[in-house]
């Protein structure tokens, strides 16, 4: 009973939160004001209504988006709700319990699955065995571009080969050219670390921010690429060319600057940004991001793994903020020191 209501109050606060904080200017966000992965202003209230085990505000928001065409907000809706669920998921077993065909239920409980399987030791066997599920949620959505990246995630996971991938990737872009997650979900089976190379991945993200729309977060995928290019042991194409890196952090600048200062929407793009430039020692430029960032901390990057275990991604995050401006590093977790609002480490990243 402890923990429901010390969740529910984490929730309250950040809905409070979204809803009367005014925009933050750029410049220094104090420690204490720092959010992460905080729900914007429609996914709040499902998150708390879920906490109670009432599935109806999430069922509401995830048809909105489905009839309006929402697709980048339904994707990381149907992300957060599912990582909702992997904490606590009896509001998702009565949600499908009363509407098995749902396709709002059966999209969350299967991106619920894949993260489960792919957290398996037999991930490939797991992800397999999930590959009817996946297939009959994408054959059942003619318009609808999420389930068919979460496809595409699965079917990395489960080693499917270039074939299978890249007639994913026409039903993914056939619905919708320009969605980011499925273009997240390619680069990352072209990379290094999976079925490609640094090149191959560069290539795919420089071509797909030529093409993308103005002010679409896909205009910033070649700085995803450089993310896993000083991450991964350069390949047998070598490591990557210091000049695409720096065209891809020029593009994310860029893409950045149109945004407000304190915007929520573009906070993990400019999170993974201003994790290159302190990656690059570009110190000046990584702390005037983190002055755009303002209070949205991200989960990734800053809690991706580094060896054995992941990192702590609010440390990871204040952490690299402090080095920026110079303070001492910081050498203990903050867990049990009472820093920050609530809210922060609440129901996982995109």
């Amino acid at each position: 009973m402890h923990s429901t209501m010390s969740l529910l109050r984490a929730l309250v606060g950040t809905l409070r939160s979204a809803r009367h904080a005014p925009r933050p200017a750029a410049g220094f966000v104090p420690d204490d004001d720092v959010l992460l992965d905080a729900p914007d202003e429609r996914l709040a209230p499902a998150l708390v209504a879920a906490a109670l085990g009432d599935p109806e505000p999430a069922a509401k928001l995830l048809a909105t988006t489905r009839g309006a065409g929402e697709w980048e907000d339904r994707d990381r809706y149907v992300t957060r709700l599912a990582t909702f669920a992997y904490h606590r998921g009896d509001w998702l077993t009565r949600w499908a319990a009363a509407t098995p065909r749902d396709p709002d239920a059966l999209l969350v409980t299967a991106q619920l699955a894949v993260r489960r399987a792919w957290e398996s030791p037999a991930r490939a066997e797991r992800l397999r065995e999930l590959a009817p599920l996946i297939q009959e949620i994408a054959r059942e959505a003619p318009q609808d571009p999420v389930p068919w990246r979460l496809a595409l995630d699965h079917a990395r996971g489960a080693h499917a080969g270039h074939a299978v991938f890249e007639s994913l990737w026409e039903q993914a872009v056939r619905r919708s050219p320009h969605h980011y997650g499925c273009h997240v979900a390619a680069l990352k089976y072209l990379s290094a670390q999976w079925y490609g190379s640094h090149r191959a991945a560069f290539d795919f993200a420089e071509q797909a921010a030529d093409d993308a729309a103005r002010g679409s977060l896909v205009g910033a995928l070649p700085v995803r690429a450089a993310y896993d290019g000083l991450r991964v042991p350069p390949g047998p194409d070598g490591s990557v060319p210091a000049a695409r890196v720096d065209r891809a952090v020029a593009r994310a600048l860029a893409l950045s600057a149109e945004f407000p200062p304190g915007d929520p929407w573009p906070a993990e793009v400019r999170n993974l940004l201003a994790y290159v430039l302190v990656e690059l020692g570009r110190r000046e430029e990584a702390w005037e991001e983190f002055g755009r960032i303002g209070p949205y901390a991200t989960s990734f990057p800053w809690g991706a793994a580094r060896g054995a275990a992941p990192q702590d991604p609010l440390l990871g995050f204040l952490a690299a903020r402090d080095r920026v401006r110079g303070k001492p590093a910081r050498r203990t977790p903050l867990s049990g020191t009472g820093r920050g609002r609530a809210g922060r480490g609440g129901p996982g990243g995109h």
